[in-house]
């Protein structure tokens, strides 16, 4: 195993509308009139193939409550069918689609990404979620979302039979041996008969197993439950972060759980949300978060913190301190978020306004702002702590910020060391050394 010193940083980045930041779109230089256009996220992946990053990740919503005059149309293509187009104008880059084991089907899911793994020679992942709102389940024949624990038992199975899917036959088992006549190797190409709880599934897939094995699996989520998923399944785990004391809890939870179930050699990677504001001077850099800060409409920021809280805080003073929260083991949302909302309040003991400009871009992420070298000595000091293998980044504005990563952080991490100058390997599995 590689030493933390012969290791280097993994970057990804989350591609989300014109940006992050809540404010973004209404900035003079906004790509707001491109989120409909298929060549505006290809342009944005061959930014992050030119910053030599691991992957390009797409999250996903299904649903559109379309409930306020500035409600973001982000996930305007189905990601499965927007990384296809981006595949085509990329070489490298590793290419990430969200999966919802709540409404999807394995068969038709595994076959999707299997397909695309093929025809990338090896780049894809899949980001497996279990969804969060009810208005999402309700354009799936379902009156609201099952509860956490039923969904996380759901996905747990589905996640089982999807790797049965990923490697229920082998390229190799497609002889097309005209001297013998024979086209496969039937007897390697076997059902696998998975009788659970929600699926029924007898396989094989129609489609072998890729060249990098299978797809590489991500997981997101921040509960007892998703962790204990995230360790049972995935490769990687994208977690929510704002600070290094958060992070390490996070990092924790994630051993503690791989020492309960015994796999010592569990090699699990770790990517917080980050994001920047870069400039060559620190007050530069300030200068351009202010920017956005100061369009910030305040009615937009408020309905996130609902979303993220799960009661209404369009009532709360913007200038008295944050009202009481109840403590995370009453809270039956999104635990990541909630929790790092928490963790901001300790730390910081806000305002409700003050509150607000802490959560506008990415959601309470790590936020660093600065000069490149300062932004470095951050990522490095997470690194060597070993909480974060990378980061996934999350621009506040696209593709200016995005463009100032790679042409600002990127050498700096390249100078250091900590980053690669150029791809070694071509799959998904190789850019991340698993």
């Amino acid at each position: 195993m590689p030493t933390q010193k012969e290791k280097q940083l993994h970057i990804g980045v989350l591609l989300y509308g014109c940006g992050h930041h809540q404010a973004a779109w209404l900035m003079p230089d906004s790509s707001v009139e491109r989120i409909g256009t298929i060549e505006y996220y290809q342009d944005l992946a061959q930014i992050a193939e030119r910053g030599y990053f691991d992957a390009v990740f797409f999250a996903d919503n299904q649903s559109f409550p379309a409930n306020n005059d500035t409600t973001m149309p982000a996930f305007w293509f189905d990601p499965i069918v927007n990384l296809t187009a981006i595949s085509q104008v990329t070489k490298h880059v590793g290419l990430v689609s969200t999966i919802s084991s709540t409404f999807s089907n394995p068969y038709t899911a595994a076959r999707q990404l299997l397909s695309l793994d093929h025809i990338t020679g090896g780049r894809f992942g899949w980001n497996l979620v279990t969804s969060m709102t009810d208005i999402e389940a309700q354009n799936h024949s379902m009156e609201g979302l099952p509860d956490h624990t039923a969904r996380y038992q759901k996905a747990d199975e589905f996640a089982e039979v999807m790797n049965h899917l990923f490697e229920s036959w082998q390229t190799n088992d497609f002889k097309h041996d005209r001297k013998h006549n024979q086209l496969i190797d039937s007897k390697a190409i076997e059902p696998f008969n998975h009788q659970g709880e929600h699926f029924q599934v007898r396989g094989p897939l129609s489609t072998p197993a890729s060249p990098q094995g299978k797809p590489v699996a991500m997981q997101a989520g921040a509960s007892k439950q998703g962790v204990a998923l995230a360790v049972k399944y995935a490769d990687a785990v994208y977690s929510v972060s704002w600070n290094i004391k958060q992070a390490k809890q996070f990092r924790q939870r994630l051993d503690d759980e791989i020492k309960r179930t015994g796999q010592t050699d569990r090699n699990l990677k770790v990517f917080p949300g980050l994001v920047t504001y870069v400039a060559e001077t620190h007050e530069a850099a300030l200068e351009k978060k202010a920017a956005l800060d100061n369009q910030l409409p305040i009615e937009t920021a408020l309905n996130q913190l609902s979303f993220f809280v799960q009661q209404d805080c369009h009532n709360w003073d913007l200038d008295d301190k944050v009202p009481d929260l109840p403590p995370v083991s009453e809270f039956t949302g999104p635990v990541g978020r909630y929790e790092t909302v928490l963790e901001i309040i300790r730390d910081t003991d806000p305002t409700v306004r003050e509150l607000l400009g802490y959560l506008n871009a990415g959601g309470g992420h790590l936020t660093l702002i600065g000069t490149p070298e300062e932004i470095v000595d951050e990522m490095e000091h997470w690194f060597k702590e070993g909480v974060a293998d990378g980061f996934n980044l999350m621009p506040s504005t696209l593709p200016d910020s995005l463009d100032d990563f790679v042409n600002l952080i990127v050498p700096e991490l390249q100078k250091r060391g900590l980053y690669r100058k150029n791809y070694t390997g071509h799959t998904f599995k190789e850019h991340l050394g698993i």
